[in-house]
Formats: C-alpha cells, sequence, structure tokens
C-alpha cells in the first residue's frame, strides 16, 4: 500500500468531498463525520480503489452514501446538531447574500435524495448516469427526483415552472 498516494489523494480531496457532503446534509458534523468514515473505509482498500478507473468518483459516492445512512440513521438517534456553513467565497452584495442564503434554505429543506441529486448535478457537473452510479439507482430515478426537487424549489422559492423544462 502506498500511505504517500492515499495522503496526496486524502489532502487534495478532503475539502471538496465535505462541501459536497455538506450541500446534501446541510450539517458540517455530518458533512464532516461521512467525509471521515469514507476515508477510512478507503483506506483500508486502498490498493484495490487506488487501482480503480476512477477513484474520486468512488470516493464521492462513499462519501454521499454515508451522508444519506446518517439521515437513515439519525431518525433513531435524540443527537442536536447545530450547522455551520464551510468557508465561504467573499460575498458580492447584501441581495446576493439573501438570494444565496434563501436558495440554501430550500434546498436544505428538501428530502435528503432530492437535495443530493440537485447537489451532484448543479454542484458536482454530474451526468444522469454518474448519479444513478452514486446513488446506486436507474438514471430515470435520476430523472424523477430531479424533477421533483426543482418543482419543490420553485414552490418554495415562489418561482413559477418554464415550459418545457428538462434536466
Amino acid at each position: 500500500m502506498s500511505v504517500p498516494e492515499y495522503d496526496t489523494v486524502y489532502a487534495a480531496l478532503w475539502p471538496r468531498l465535505v462541501r459536497t457532503a455538506y450541500a446534501v446534509s446541510g450539517d458540517l458534523g455530518v458533512a464532516e463525520d461521512a467525509v471521515q468514515t469514507a476515508f477510512a473505509k478507503a483506506y483500508r482498500s486502498w490498493r484495490r480503489i487506488s487501482r480503480m478507473e476512477a477513484p474520486v468518483a468512488y470516493l464521492r459516492k462513499m462519501a454521499v452514501n454515508e451522508v444519506l445512512n446518517d439521515r437513515r440513521l439519525a431518525r433513531r438517534r435524540h443527537e442536536i446538531t447545530s450547522a455551520e456553513p464551510p468557508e465561504r467565497a467573499a460575498a458580492g452584495t447584501a441581495d446576493d447574500a439573501l438570494t444565496h442564503d434563501e436558495m440554501w434554505r430550500a434546498i436544505s429543506s428538501l428530502p435528503p435524495r432530492q437535495r443530493a441529486v440537485l447537489v451532484l448535478r448543479y454542484y458536482e457537473d454530474l451526468s444522469e448516469q454518474q448519479i444513478a452510479d452514486v446513488l446506486g439507482c436507474r438514471p430515470g430515478t435520476v430523472k424523477s427526483q430531479a424533477s421533483a426537487a426543482l418543482a419543490g424549489l420553485r414552490t418554495r422559492l415562489d418561482h413559477p415552472s418554464p415550459a418545457g423544462e428538462g434536466m
């Protein structure tokens, strides 16, 4: 096992995966725990994972699945968590910040799988097939989850539905 290679991948991917997991979970603690768990599991199988065609995609899938699994298990826990967003880019105007916060509140109110589909599609820029691979479902499920999520966002943000919208 090449530990330096693992260390390099860990250092390079950690911030990105935490931001992705945070966007899916809406909770920085859950995001960091999910990514840490994904990397811990990956370390045990690093020889196999490092030879994969797309080890980054595999690590992303592990982290997102940890977040979604945590959400399922959270119903059984009685923990109180507080969310603090990761570092933010420099803000433009006050209106930009307000719109950004309003959008993230709306996204955070979506069910976890719908939120995951939007984050993976528009934040990570993955294709429907890649999202389906990450979530372990069919591309048609990704399309229906995306459609439901976008409809939910339009309702929450009080925006009319554009004619002929597709993903």
